[in-house]
């Protein structure tokens, strides 16, 4: 028997969080250009990316896509070019909230179902030592952001609406009941009531 799924990122968040469902995966990340469009909005960005991510790649098992954004005031906020900009990152969120975007595609036997997840996360604020000290640690490099919830930067959140592992990089309780519409069934979920 083949996996469950496959998984069109390289992001071992992602993978870890599918994982936790119970679900083996095939990896096999999608090659697209990731450009915002001019004006176009955050969770437009999101939700047009995943959803090619998951047409990009052709499996005989359901493909999972998902692309991630912070955004504060209107603007997306990718990866970092370099120390610079993470420091200008840090000083847009530090004592503020802002937004962390996903949409998430699933593309099998014809179907496609997708979606945004949103959730709200509140910066504590954030001292020079602090930005400093996570630049440190080499996390930020390849975070939307410039920051991952799950590692030293968790505790500079003072508060959270909505769905954590969706700021991780997967909004894992719509995605499994999305799964079950295409026949997956994480944790015999489509048996829950």
């Amino acid at each position: 028997m083949g996996p469950d799924i496959c998984l069109a990122s390289q992001s071992p968040r992602r993978r870890e969080l599918l994982a936790a469902l119970g679900l083996s995966m095939d990896v096999v990340p999608a090659d697209i250009d990731e450009t915002p469009w001019d004006g176009e909005l955050a969770q437009d960005h999101v939700a047009r990316l995943a959803r090619a991510k998951a047409m990009a790649v052709s499996h005989s098992r359901p493909v999972v896509a998902a692309d991630t954004v912070v955004t504060i005031d209107g603007q997306i906020l990718g990866k970092p070019a370099d120390q610079a900009d993470y420091v200008r990152m840090t000083a847009a969120l530090s004592g503020r909230t802002h937004q962390v975007m996903t949409g998430w595609a699933i593309a099998h036997a014809g179907q496609l179902h997708s979606g945004v997840e949103t959730t709200a996360v509140t910066f504590s604020v954030l001292t020079d030592a602090m930005v400093q000290a996570y630049w440190d640690t080499g996390e930020a490099v390849d975070k939307a952001g410039g920051y991952g919830i799950q590692g030293p930067a968790g505790v500079w959140v003072r508060s959270l609406a909505g769905d954590y592992n969706n700021v991780v990089g997967l909004p894992t309780a719509v995605i499994a009941r999305a799964l079950v519409a295409v026949g997956v069934n994480p944790w015999g979920l489509s048996n829950a009531r």
